[in-house]
């Protein structure tokens, strides 16, 4: 898994990179928590999450914010890392010109980077939002969500409170064209403490039925004339 340095809006970004072997491979980045809180790249869901989508022929990045490790910068409230996330998307593709699509999966100030992300790439054909705070960010800009995915969260989230995750939801699943899977962990709490296998194997199973072909919305009837 080689450490790598690239470009960044506000200079040098560290990351850990896993190239697929076949070339047009899909994309994923996972994205971490929040900076000021001891969010990194090296989190373990994040790690694990990683690791998912490598072992399943991703080609795969995971990066420190500014700020953060060896990123240069300061931490810019959202802003900057969203514009750190589009720069690390643009240096993959750069790499793997033949990649097509691109998957985005981000924990909680991670998830909600992902989804402005998500809104600004049409590449972006599947996304993973782990507990996301819809109480503390705004994910009004999610209108429409162009793309399918899962959203993951646990019954016992008193960062996120569950009532509020549900409510994104529910706006979300009124959009045609696209699936929002809910997923929510019994007895978890916002980090997941004892419960990142149940984390894990709920991911494992959204991608694996992703990547067959399910959990993606009927095609509209053709009106017939």
């Amino acid at each position: 898994m080689p450490e790598v340095i690239f470009n960044g809006p506000a200079g040098r970004l560290e990351g850990r990179y896993q190239p697929s072997k076949e070339k047009n491979a899909p994309i994923a980045i996972v994205l971490h928590p929040h900076p000021r809180f001891g969010g990194t790249m090296n989190n373990p869901i994040v790690y694990e999450l990683f690791y998912m989508f490598q072992k399943r022929g991703f080609t795969t990045l995971r990066f420190n914010f500014r700020g953060i490790g060896r990123s240069q910068g300061e931490f810019d409230h959202g802003s900057g890392e969203l514009s750190d996330a589009a720069a690390a998307l643009d240096w993959v593709q750069s790499l793997h010109p033949d990649s097509k699509t691109c998957w985005v999966a981000g924990y909680s100030f991670g998830s909600w980077i992902g989804m402005q992300l998500l809104m600004r790439r049409p590449e972006i054909e599947g996304f993973m939002s782990i507990a996301p705070q819809p109480n503390i960010y705004d994910f009004s800009f999610l209108a429409p969500c162009p793309s399918s995915g899962l959203i993951i969260h646990g019954d016992a989230d008193k960062v996120a409170p569950p009532r509020d995750v549900n409510g994104l939801v529910e706006k979300l699943k009124t959009q045609k064209g696209i699936l929002i899977t809910q997923k929510t962990v019994t007895g978890a709490n916002h980090f997941f403490s004892g419960k990142n296998e149940d984390l894990l194997a709920e991911c494992e199973d959204y991608l694996d039925r992703r990547l067959e072909g399910e959990l993606v919305p009927e095609p509209a009837p053709k009106r017939i004339r």
